[in-house]
């Protein structure tokens, strides 16, 4: 028995338990059977027949009730069955459905040691062991339904983003425990956009940096990558229209289709941000004629004059240009930090700014009316390339006789701006809000100001997509407007910290970030435990 059962364990079919049957044949020792005669013998008296051996039981397996998968971000719920569960092993396969399955079939195989046998049918070539990715069914898209049994398993869902993601939770459960265990998972996201922006303006980042990110992002089930690669300390991808304004250090555009196929791949869409009328120092350092001057002759730091035609063109030049290198559904026009706007008068101050805004809207005109006025212009151009827009909050004004398009999302990071407002402002005027809070996702390098390095620890016991601003939920009647969140690398003091030491610094915070944006529940283990685990799993 001592000898079976290590034998069991050695061949990864997990702790079971001897159970006996009748019916089984045995012997008491050897030959010991075909020397004395049958008990229902005629030549068997009774007392040969009272001494009988009785049948030695034959045994079989019996296993205990399975555990749900351990992952991060972790598994909304899972059916607990009884059996072997599934390991991968050398010459088992990955099968597919349907074409549309092919990339991740090929990725899951590689993956796991498997070999990629391609297109079958459900009852076409069925071998034990088999790891099948199926697409059907109705739901979310980003829904799966992981099933293992009688020794293979089976990944199904809606869409092909729902079957990557079941494949993430199998990868996960196999690196962590070398195996999957038996019973049903069924798995969708809380929120539809799960995020994670990077500033590589005011620090370049190598595109092998960004890539190992994406790859770490895909397996943890993000599904955006932000990059602001616009402001005032550099302009990072290449440009055909303009490349007066590119910085020495910088992607190319063949590295940023790379770095938009490989997230694709990850079923990520990349999000650019250019952002405007504030933020764009390198742009207007080659162009000093657009910068923005206050009544003194003074220029304003990292602005551009929007009374001016060409500063226009020169932004719609560039938001026509990288819509076909970055053809994801989202976009993100920035609008925050205009400096113009945080002067007492700003009317006063910049006068062309007044005068163009009285021309444009009438005499009660102002610089915030312009300055939304642009942002209107920017979403007409971004829009007619099919994009989904958000604005930072603070490019939202108050009291602005010209209100910013119905269709611009928010971007809520912050409630420290002149006249900031509370998130349920927005909310309650409609808007959909994405949860950017500063108090929380922002990991600005150096901590100038008032920042601090997030930790993971903090977001995972006490932060929420509903808690947009400082530590305070909004309603939970606003929740289906919150589209969901992003973690954000911000480089304010670029050389605080080496690339190296950005991702290691974020590893815990991106991790507790997607828990919460897949389920906002109150965890169901203690940070320990998730830290241990996520060590675990690499």
């Amino acid at each position: 028995m001592a000898a079976a059962f290590v034998a069991t364990v050695a061949l990864g079919t997990g702790i079971g338990v001897w159970a006996a049957t009748s019916g089984g044949a045995g012997k008491t020792a050897a030959g010991s059977a075909a020397r004395q005669p049958s008990p229902s013998s005629p030549a068997a008296s009774s007392a040969d027949r009272a001494a009988a051996p009785t049948p030695t039981p034959t045994p079989t397996r019996r296993y205990p009730l399975s555990q749900a998968p351990r992952t991060i971000p972790a598994v909304r719920s899972h059916t607990a069955a009884r059996g072997p569960g599934w390991r991968p092993r050398q010459g088992e396969r990955v099968v597919v459905s349907n074409a549309a399955l092919v990339d991740e079939g090929r990725l899951t195989a590689a993956e796991l040691g498997l070999s990629y046998a391609g297109q079958k049918g459900a009852n076409e070539d069925v071998k034990a062991g088999d790891l099948r990715l199926d697409l059907g069914g109705t739901g979310d898209p980003e829904s799966y339904t992981m099933t293992v049994s009688g020794g293979s398993v089976r990944i199904s869902g809606p869409g092909d983003a729902g079957v990557f993601y079941g494949t993430r939770t199998l990868k996960q459960e196999v690196r962590g425990s070398g195996s999957a265990p038996e019973g049903v998972v069924k798995d969708q996201p809380a929120k539809p956009q799960r995020g994670f922006m990077l500033d590589i303006a005011r620090k370049p980042f190598t595109a092998g940096w960004i890539e190992n990110r994406i790859r770490e992002l895909g397996d943890l089930k993000f599904n955006q990558l932000g990059l602001h690669f616009s402001d005032d300390q550099g302009f990072r991808i290449e440009s055909a229209t303009h490349p007066e304004i590119v910085s020495a250090d910088h992607l190319t555009k063949a590295q940023v289709r790379e770095i938009v196929a490989l997230a694709a791949s990850r079923h990520i869409q990349v999000v650019p941000e250019i952002d405007s009328p504030g933020h764009l120092g390198a742009v207007i350092a080659a162009h000093p004629d657009l910068r923005l001057r206050n009544v003194q002759g003074v220029a304003t730091k990292g602005a551009i004059d929007i009374s001016q035609d060409d500063s226009a063109k020169i932004v719609d030049d560039l938001l026509d240009e990288y819509a076909d290198l970055f053809p994801g559904s989202y976009w993100n026009l920035g609008g925050d930090e205009y400096q113009a706007l945080t002067v007492a008068d700003p009317q006063a101050s910049y006068p062309q700014l007044a005068a163009d805004a009285r021309e444009a809207y009438g005499a009660s005109g102002t610089a915030a009316d312009l300055t939304t006025g642009w942002l209107n212009d920017r979403a007409d151009t971004v829009r007619a390339h099919d994009r989904t827009m958000r604005v930072w909050n603070d490019g939202f004004f108050r009291g602005t006789s010209v209100q910013p398009a119905k269709d611009l999302q928010v971007a809520y990071w912050t409630g420290k701006e002149i006249g900031a407002r509370q998130p349920v402002e927005y909310l309650s005027a409609g808007r959909k809000v994405l949860n950017y809070n500063d108090e929380f996702l922002y990991y600005v390098l150096g901590q100038p100001n008032t920042f601090v390095y997030p930790t993971g620890q903090r977001i995972y016991q006490q932060w929420t997509p509903r808690v947009l601003r400082g530590t305070t939920a909004v309603p939970a009647a606003y929740d289906p407007q919150i589209l969901g969140g992003s973690f954000a690398v911000w480089c304010d003091l670029a050389n605080s910290q080496t690339q190296d030491q950005v991702a290691a610094g974020i590893r815990m915070p991106l991790r507790a970030t997607i828990q919460k944006l897949w389920d906002p529940g109150a965890p169901t283990v203690s940070w320990t435990d998730f830290k241990n685990l996520a060590a675990k799993l690499g």
